[in-house]
């Protein structure tokens, strides 16, 4: 049973549902689809429904979630089926293959790329080159295979009308070491067959091999081609060179598809009793393409040679004839040119140099891409081969779903009983059957001699088929209007009544194209184009077996197939489509009711429940289940696995539901199954919960021993760091007081980050121990001057330049060499100074200098300035030095000072009259004597 959906998305085993009936399964199917769950199964059958939209189910992520799983393990894909067929073949050596069926339309093909998608992915862990090449060509081939052998169809905007089978090889190992393709029935139908490929000519190609081709980019230049898929050439042409197409080979593909549209053009006239080409260039056109004479090209048109004994003649066509002829033409040379594609891929891409003795055995998975079932209004010769296709494969579905439960069903020990089922050998019989069935007769009817006719072949089929229970036409059934007379036939296939018209069976059934065209292009100088066509050299007069039907062809592949199947392990995917729109939410019901129908999706749910619905070995259904019953939770003690089942499903209350085979349990009726999901449920979500109260009480503990061993680390290696940091410290500094700069060279060490401020407050106690020990032998005076010049630093650092710090400081200038022009100068300031301090009291002369004043009219005059510890004096020093203005210190509230060159000093005082000078006088280096002055009053200040 598939984990992780819930009944929301209803059943996801078609098996599972609790009354086996179409609504049931309709109404399951069209629940999962609008719910967006594409996929379901049947057993191990895939249902696939187009989604007709992007899903995001395909990635890397989602590939690894199935890679190496059960089947049951994981929701319904595409991606289980696979991997169940990849595990078979590596693991039990056995040969597999993946049967993928539906109608057009219904992701077929898709289907089929997903798988090989898969399969590409989970091999080759070592990335070998030969390998990966290989996968590459297998996948690339997907892309060369739909280009040519796809087509737009009024139900399918890229229909493969060819069936597909390839086998993929591998090695002991489980790595693809080559492969081989089969195609079944390439549509023979008019010109414009798989428009895909021509398409491509006109979409993408570049100009200039278009023109070498003579192609126009206009479709509708064309009468071949109609618009279709898109198909883009540089994509074609590096997909076949990627898997080993030459340069020439993929030149001359492109050359037969232009002259498949050139010929679609070719239109013929008459000049009395002759035949001609109306437009003769375009068989110069075909001439240079078909690398052949130009006569021989026109005479294959307008004549054919027929050998009568001895004797040669050439028969001019009429209008009729040679227009057949050209779309004969036409046709089969696609058809020769897709079987070729199809050949030249097997040449390089199959297994070459395996010796089974020295690599091992040799495995292989099949994958069939295959028209399904369809039922349309005029059904025709290919719709007829298709639907006997699908006979053949459902009968072959049956009887090994059938072999397979009976086979399973002995091996455990389970009585078997016999079941019911439509046995669709009977319509098998009535298309194959040799001299009785329908293919017999339409054969016979195309050796017939003389003009053979459909018609003809009708009465053949009522002649023979008059009593058979499946089969009707209008002669025998006079009253049915549904059929026309000497036209239609009904069969009453596995999936419903299907009438088909014979219009068309004699003509697709024979090998219609002259003799002529296959002797032209077998002439060819193109050794690629004269390949294709082996049968060309036989002279005109020689004699050869008459050529296999259509049908006998198609019948033995057919018969091939089956047998080629049945050898194998098979695998199934069942493909529906929706709706006729391409709708992502529309389900039509009807619709695919029907294609249900056809593809006895029905019949296999009501095999695969005729017995037990559902089946499990022992250690596995234990893994699921054990939680249920406390003897087997959390491991059992009982003699084996079975006995351990055997006490859950009684103590449960499901003894009489279930049958014990050797190696696995079946459990009759899915309402049993249902119940153990429930009580697991609720046991899981239990046990979740007490899991995680373990877990976390288990993380918690360890978050706290780690943390508390972190802790502990911390604390002592913050202890090594201190002491290492204080030991460099101590190391660096232990002789400091012998130093010439008692250590102001020593470079610090880098402290720990919980040192930063520790190491702040030593730099800060090692900088006071370091300027006591320079000032303590200073004198008094000294002392005095580099309170002044610390005062000036705190005050102006990073305000003015030059503060002259680094002269010694005179204070008095007015009696210093700096400011006297001469003796009687400084001797009239002596005793000027003399007389204040005996009339102020003062004690000593802080500074004096002279200066430039500024008065409240803005004009400057010479002044002097003297400044006491008691009183500012301004004093003329063109009067000797009278003092012109005393200001008592305390009477001075502060000093400004700019941050220029210049030395301005506005005195401020209580009174608001402020004294505005410029300082002036030289001093050493031309410093200037601001800091001086301001150092100097805050020194005093502060004392």
């Amino acid at each position: 049973m598939a984990e992780h959906e819930s009944l929301e998305y209803g059943k996801a085993d078609f098996v599972l549902l609790d009354n086996v009936s179409m609504e049931e399964f309709m109404g399951n199917l069209k629940l999962r689809f609008e719910k967006g769950r594409i996929y379901s199964y049947i057993g191990e059958v895939v249902v696939s429904v187009n989604p007709y939209r992007a899903m995001n189910i395909y990635g890397r992520d989602t590939i690894e979630q199935y890679k190496g799983r059960e089947l049951y393990e994981r929701p319904p894909h595409l991606f289980a089926i696979a991997d169940a067929a990849y595990k078979a073949m590596k693991r039990r050596n056995k040969d597999t293959c993946i049967v993928i069926s539906g109608e057009s339309g219904a992701g077929k093909t898709e289907a089929s790329k997903y798988i090989m998608q898969y399969i590409a992915a989970i091999t080759n862990p070592n990335q070998r080159a030969e390998v990966e090449r290989v996968k590459n060509m297998l996948l690339k081939s997907n892309c060369v295979l739909e280009a040519f052998g796809n087509a737009k169809t009024n139900r399918n905007d890229n229909s493969s009308r060819f069936g597909k089978y390839m086998d993929i090889n591998f090695d002991f190992k489980g790595d693809p070491i080559g492969g081989h393709i089969s195609n079944y029935l390439l549509e023979k139908v008019n010109g414009t067959l798989c428009v895909s490929a021509r398409h491509q000519l006109l979409r993408g190609a570049p100009d200039s091999l278009l023109r070498s081709l003579h192609i126009q980019k206009d479709p509708t230049a064309y009468n071949y081609i109609k618009v279709g898929v898109n198909s883009h050439t540089h994509t074609v042409a590096d997909a076949m060179k990627v898997i080993g197409f030459t340069g020439d080979e993929v030149q001359t593909v492109y050359k037969i598809l232009a002259t498949i549209l050139h010929l679609g053009n070719l239109t013929f006239g008459v000049d009395g009793d002759v035949t001609l080409i109306e437009n003769p260039k375009l068989v110069s056109i075909l001439r240079e393409l078909l690398s052949t004479k130009e006569e021989n090209v026109e005479k294959a048109m307008l004549y054919r040679t027929v050998a009568t004994g001895r004797d040669v003649i050439e028969k001019q066509h009429t209008i009729q004839e040679a227009s057949y002829g050209r779309d004969a033409l036409a046709k089969a040379m696609y058809e020769r040119l897709f079987c070729w594609i199809v050949g030249r891929i097997n040449d390089i891409i199959e297994v070459r140099n395996y010796d089974a003795r020295v690599h091992g055995k040799n495995t292989v998975i099949g994958v069939l891409d295959i028209y399904g079932f369809e039922i349309f209004q005029n059904n025709s010769f290919e719709q007829f081969c298709i639907n006997y296709c699908n006979e053949k494969l459902q009968q072959l579905f049956i009887q090994l779903v059938l072999k397979q439960e009976q086979e399973e069903y002995q091996r455990e020990g389970i009585p078997w009983k016999h079941i019911d089922y439509f046995n669709n050998q009977i319509i098998v019989d009535l298309v194959e059957q040799q001299h009785k069935g329908i293919f017999s007769v339409l054969d016979e009817a195309c050796m017939n001699v003389g003009k053979v006719t459909d018609e003809v072949f009708l009465q053949g089929l009522n002649g023979k088929l008059a009593k058979h229970a499946h089969y009707t036409s209008r002669k025998l059934s006079p009253t049915d209007k549904s059929l026309e007379f000497d036209r239609d036939f009904r069969i009453r296939h596995y999936a419903g009544d299907v009438v088909y018209s014979v219009v068309g069976f004699i003509d697709k059934n024979k090998d219609t194209l002259f003799q002529d065209f296959k002797r032209l292009l077998y002439n060819s100088a193109n050794p690629v184009l004269k390949a294709m066509w082996p049968e060309g050299k036989l002279s005109i007069t020689e004699v050869t077996k008459r050529p296999l039907t259509a049908a006998t062809l198609f019948k033995n592949s057919m018969i091939s197939l089956v047998e080629n199947l049945a050898s194998k392990e098979p695998y199934y995917v069942r493909c529906i489509k929706p709706n006729d729109v391409k709708s992502p939410l529309l389900f039509e019901q009807e619709r695919c009711r029907h294609q249900v129908e056809y593809l006895g999706l029905l019949e296999n749910v009501r095999v695969r429940r005729a017995g037990f619905a559902y089946r499990q070995t022992y250690p596995r259904f234990l893994q699921r289940y054990k939680m249920i019953s406390e003897f087997t939770w959390p491991n059992h003690d009982l003699p084996s696995d079975k006995d351990a089942v055997k006490r859950l499903m009684q103590g449960c209350g499901f003894d009489h539901d279930v049958a014990y085979g050797k190696t696995k349990v079946f459990i009759r009726t899915p309402r049993t199954l249902f119940s153990l999901e429930e009580q697991r449920a609720e046991m899981v979500q239990r046990i979740v919960l007490f899991l995680q109260k373990v877990w976390r009480g288990t993380i918690a503990r360890m978050r706290y021993r780690r943390m508390r061993a972190a802790l502990v680390i911390l604390r002592a290696y913050r202890r090594y760091k201190v002491k290492s940091y204080i030991r460099e410290v101590n190391r660096r500094f232990k002789n400091v007081r012998a130093m010439k700069d008692y250590g102001r060279h020593v470079k610090w060490p880098t402290p720990p980050k919980v040192l930063r401020k520790f190491e702040e407050a030593l730099r800060s106690i090692y900088n006071r121990w370091w300027a006591w020990t320079l000032i303590k032998g200073l004198s008094p005076e000294e002392a005095l001057q580099v309170r002044a010049k610390v005062a000036s630093l705190e005050a102006l650092k990073g305000q003015r330049a030059d503060l002259g710090l680094q002269r010694a400081w005179e204070g008095n200038y007015l009696v210093s060499m700096w400011d006297c022009n001469s003796p009687d100068t400084a001797s009239s300031f002596t005793l000027v100074s003399s007389e204040l301090q005996r009339k102020d009291k003062f004690m000593r002369v802080l500074f004096s200098c002279n200066v430039r004043k500024i008065n409240r009219f803005h004009k400057a005059e010479d002044r002097a300035v003297l400044i006491t510890d008691r009183h500012l004096y301004k004093m003329d020093p063109l009067k000797q030095y009278k003092p012109m203005k005393s200001i008592p210190l305390y009477n001075v509230t502060g000093v400004s000072v700019s941050p220029g060159k210049d030395q301005l000093v506005v005195f401020h005082t209580k009174d608001s009259r402020d004294l505005v000078v410029c300082l002036q006088g030289m001093v050493p280096a031309n410093e200037s004597r601001i800091g001086e002055l301001v150092g100097t009053l805050l020194s005093h200040f502060k004392r």
